[in-house]
């Protein structure tokens, strides 16, 4: 890569800029090397995701909180969830991202620590473009219909009984259940 005096250089990043530190890290490390970084604010993957799919992420009576996970540790560890108990609670919505490899072992440890096994799930991959994939499943199921799907990275889940309250989600009866009761 070569650089001349007045040459402007972009460089566009199509991650969650400020989440879980990738684009804190990538700015930083372009700082360093002297380049002037201008951050243009967009929407997380997660919010994008979620409203293609008809997914509030909180909803009266059904979440009322989310919760952001990283599915990686920053070396790479096999189970770096080790959040999973504080994030088991079944008022609240669950996003992980970069979660595929972890999940197996996250949706044990969810389920291990409160939340039902039958807890609507889905899994993106290359959420919000023409190659968009998905997968909803009960989290005890996820796992395996993400394997049987053969998603692969960049893959968003989204785990909580908002899930169900999508266009998507097949079973109608869950979704009326959490509606009544939301009321």
């Amino acid at each position: 890569m070569f650089c001349f005096a007045n040459v402007i250089v972009s460089v566009f990043v199509i991650v969650c800029m400020k989440v879980f530190g990738r684009g804190g890290e990538e700015m930083d490390f372009l700082q360093q090397k002297g380049f002037q970084v201008k951050v243009i604010p967009g929407i997380t993957a997660a919010s994008g995701i979620a409203t293609e799919l008809g997914i509030p992420l909180t909803h009266r009576g059904v979440s009322n909180s989310v919760r952001f996970l990283t599915g990686h540790s920053r070396n790479g560890g096999e189970d770096p969830l080790y959040v999973a108990e504080n994030a088991a609670d079944p008022d609240s919505t669950v996003v992980i991202y970069m979660g595929l490899s972890t999940l197996p072992s996250l949706a044990l440890k969810l389920i291990h620590h409160g939340l039902e096994p039958n807890t609507p799930a889905v899994a993106v991959e290359r959420g919000t473009t023409p190659q968009q994939r998905m997968v909803f499943a009960e989290l005890e199921d996820l796992a395996t219909e993400i394997a049987s799907a053969r998603l692969i990275s960049p893959t968003l889940i989204i785990i909580g009984k908002v899930v169900a309250l999508s266009p998507l989600w097949t079973d109608s009866s869950q979704k009326q259940s959490l509606l009544a009761k939301a009321r």
